[in-house]
């Protein structure tokens, strides 16, 4: 017995070739109110997949009286039972586009994927091209929909209380800078723009947009850059209102751990390199691992009894069990990387934690040769590793750099501690909303700020005033200076409410971590799509309407702009339907859904880089290169 699908399918494929008489009742002339003629009878395909692939006879009617609008186009009038279906100028229907860009950019799948389902499942056959043309064309539709109920959209952000408006751009490798504005309580992206830099001026005109279109938030999140603070800025003076500006707390504090660390983290990375003391245990490790052989399996057992041994027991094993043994100690030391919290540099520091390794293993090694192994190959093994760390053990130079850097790490671990964002602190993040109110979180919040204040003026008591105590100086006054310029965009992260929004006040996120996120979760379904782990390609090719399908994922939104995502095709469709244009076969195209031009600033954008790799460029300047003066010219230049 055959399945469902088995059944739709054969279904779908038997419409293939049948030709579809479409005629409508055209009603009256828009212009002056009288009869149509039939202008023509048009034969065309159609590709749709509620109804497959089939031929299509359209008669298209013109007014009698030969009107015009005042562009100059004659008044014509298509099939309206047609144009529900098929997108004008193409023989596809909305639901196909809606398909493809579904599958492209909700689903993240490849374009033979989406190809190889279409002809499989729904027995519609189009070229790859085409598959791509539908799914940009899905965007453009996509922004179309987003802009038209925008009005609903903000009434809905209105009755929340306000909004929060969160902004940050993100790219690859310096390039496909994508600009987002996010609506921080309801999670939906309101614009998205490309921009050729993080400058000023290309920020700004985004930031007019979004408030134009959607009003003014009731708080702005920003990181720490400075395009994007003067951009802010600029926006409020100009709207003369007065809003709070809030800092991301993270960002604060990752600055002020670059500033801090970065200059002796360095210092002790290069020391590391200068002794080669990763690519020696690297080499030691490979050496052991071809003397073990094809025993490796019983040594790894052999080390494991060894790891359960109890502790009054602290000598080497002898022989193979030995030489594992010594393998998997510079293994330990080469994965100092388990020490990481995956928050990345300045919150871990890599460099240090191999250090603190290297320098365990080492104390180990002497405890080792003063128990008198009597194995005397593993003995050479202990002390030529040995030898491989004694340089991270000496005073000069290693010793005196890692005494600076942990003393400015405890520094900025004290200001993470007060500003309660540990991975392991209890913060309002980390907070159920179910269990604490507003008014607990807002005064955690208070207590936050009460701490760094306290913070702040110990460090002053604490600041050396004069004597060797340069560094530690040097480091306290560079947090002061950072607490002295962001400290006052650190706070007001509680919005109080109207009595309608049914609260008296919300809270802000204290980072923007809900766009980084959103960025994050953007770049890995694009890497899981694409199979590449640089994206420099993608990203300059991806529309920014990319980041509105991001919307679809949130029930709320689609309600509004579509009701389900199984109406949005019809959504689509009713765009067309409600222009005058669309009736009269007149096309638009992706075009007229063009965003903010936007000066190009980048060095060297990829449209560009292929204009100056043509063999013509480089033959034009060989031949100015090799070209000579005139007399008369010399004599004009004096």
């Amino acid at each position: 017995m055959k399945s469902v699908n088995d059944i739709s399918r054969q279904q779908i494929h038997s419409t293939a070739g049948v030709l579809v008489s479409v005629c409508d009742e055209p009603g009256k002339c828009p212009v002056c109110n009288g009869p149509w003629h039939i202008q023509k009878t048009i034969l065309h395909h159609g590709k749709t997949i509620a109804h497959g692939q089939f031929e299509i006879r359209e008669t298209i009617h013109k007014c009698a009286s030969g009107c015009k609008y005042d562009t100059g186009v004659l008044v014509t009038r298509r099939a309206l039972s047609l144009c529900k279906h098929i997108i004008p100028g193409r023989v596809v229907g909305y639901d196909v586009m809606t398909f493809i860009g579904l599958q492209r950019f909700f689903h993240h799948r490849q374009r033979e994927e989406v190809r190889t389902e279409l002809l499989r499942e729904h027995g519609i056959l189009l070229s790859s091209g085409e598959i791509s043309n539908l799914a940009k064309l899905f965007l453009a539709y996509l922004k179309q929909l987003h802009n038209k109920h925008m009005g609903q959209l903000q009434n809905i952000l209105e009755q929340d209380g306000g909004w929060p408006l969160h902004v940050d751009a993100t790219g690859e490798d310096g390039r496909g800078t994508l600009f987002v504005a996010y609506a921080g309580w309801r999670k939906w992206v309101l614009g998205a723009w490309k921009i050729p830099t993080e400058r000023t001026a290309a920020i700004l005109p985004c930031l007019h947009e979004v408030v134009q279109q959607f009003g003014t938030p009731c708080a702005i999140m920003r990181d720490l850059g400075r395009a994007i603070t003067l951009a802010v800025n600029s926006l409020l003076i100009e709207l003369g209102v007065k809003i709070p500006i809030l800092a991301c707390h993270l960002h604060f504090l990752s600055d002020i751990g670059s500033d801090l660390l970065k200059s002796v983290h360095g210092e002790l990375r290069e020391l590391f390199r200068r002794k080669k003391i990763r690519p020696k245990l690297r080499s030691l490790v490979r050496e052991l691992g071809r003397k073990l052989g094809d025993e490796i399996k019983e040594a790894r057992e052999e080390v494991k009894i060894w790891q359960e041994q109890p502790g009054t027991d602290l000598n080497i094993p002898q022989g193979r069990a030995g030489l594992a043994t010594i393998r998997a100690l510079i293994q330990w030391i080469l994965d100092y990387d388990a020490d990481s919290t995956g928050q990345d540099f300045p919150f871990d520091r890599p460099y240090l934690y191999f250090y603190d390794r290297c320098l365990f293993v080492h104390k180990a090694i002497k405890m080792f040769l003063l128990r008198h192994q009597e194995d005397h190959k593993n003995l050479k093994l202990l002390k030529r590793l040995q030898r491989i760390l004694q340089p991270v053990s000496s005073e000069v130079p290693f010793r005196q750099v890692v005494k600076r850097l942990q003393a400015r790490a405890k520094l900025f671990d004290e200001l993470r501690n007060t500003i309660r964002l540990t991975p392991d602190a209890t913060s309002i993040h980390n907070k159920s909303k179910a269990s604490y109110t507003s008014n607990e979180l807002a005064k955690e919040l208070q207590d936050v700020r009460s701490e760094l204040d306290l913070f702040e003026a110990a460090l002053k008591d604490r600041r050396p005033e004069c004597g060797p105590a340069t560094d530690m100086r040097n480091a306290i006054d560079l947090i002061l200076r950072h607490i002295n310029k962001h400290g006052e965009y650190l706070w007001g992260h509680a919005i109080p409410l109207s009595p309608e929004a049914g609260r008296a006040m919300r809270l802000v996120e204290r980072t923007n971590n809900i766009l980084e996120s959103f960025f994050g979760n953007m770049k890995h379904k694009e890497r899981r799509r694409s199979g590449r782990k640089i994206l420099t390609q993608d990203f300059e090719c991806l529309p920014p309407e990319a980041a509105l399908v991001y919307n679809l994922e949130h029930d709320d939104y689609v309600s509004v702009v579509c009701g389900s995502l199984d109406h949005l095709h019809e959504a689509f469709a009713k765009l067309d339907l409600e222009k005058d244009d669309r009736l009269n076969g007149i096309d638009k195209g992706i075009d007229a859904f063009l965003g903010i031009p936007q000066a190009e600033t980048a060095s060297l954008p990829t449209a560009d880089r292929r204009l100056i790799r043509r063999d013509e460029m480089q033959r034009r300047i060989a031949a100015v290169a090799k070209s000579r003066v005139t007399r008369s010219q010399k004599n004009s230049l004096g």
